[in-house]
C-alpha cells in the first residue's frame, strides 16, 4: 500500500526496556538510551510530544522514569508526563520500563518505529 500524506494527527509509540538492578543510575541510563532511542528511530522532537505514559515492574522503586526525562532531556520539562505501576501478572517480565509516547506526526501507524530493548524485544519479537 502506497504511503499518502496524512497530515499531522497524534501517533502512539510504545517503548520498553529492562534493567540489571533497581539502582537509580541504572533506571535512569535505561530511560534515557529507551527515549533518545525512540526520537533518533523515528524523528520528532520534545515540542511535539502531547504526553507520555510510563509504567514499570512492581520491583523496580528508586526513581520514576518521568523524573529521568525531566532532568535531563531538553524540552522534556514541559511535556505532561504520568508514572504507573504495571499489573503484578505471574510469568511477566521483570525489572522492566514501558512508556507510551502521544506524539503529534504525520506517519502512517506502519511506519512508526516502535523500540523493545534488552530482554524486552522477547515482548515484541515481531517488531524487530
Amino acid at each position: 500500500m502506497e504511503n499518502q500524506a496524512l497530515g499531522w494527527r497524534l501517533c502512539g509509540i510504545r517503548g520498553a526496556t529492562t534493567v540489571s538492578d533497581n539502582g537509580i543510575a541504572t533506571v535512569e541510563q535505561a530511560v534515557l538510551e529507551l527515549l533518545t532511542t525512540m526520537q533518533e528511530r523515528n524523528h520528532f522532537a520534545a515540542s511535539e510530544i502531547s504526553s507520555a505514559i510510563f509504567t514499570t515492574t512492581p520491583d523496580l522503586t528508586t526513581i520514576f522514569p518521568s523524573q529521568v526525562a525531566r532532568k535531563y532531556l531538553p524540552g522534556w520539562e514541559y511535556v505532561p508526563l504520568l508514572d504507573l505501576a504495571q499489573l503484578p501478572v505471574h510469568g511477566s517480565l521483570p525489572s522492566c520500563i514501558r512508556v507510551l509516547l502521544q506524539v503529534n506526526c504525520e506517519k502512517a501507524q506502519a511506519d512508526i518505529h516502535h523500540v523493545y530493548l534488552r530482554s524486552a524485544q522477547n515482548l515484541r519479537p515481531d517488531l524487530l
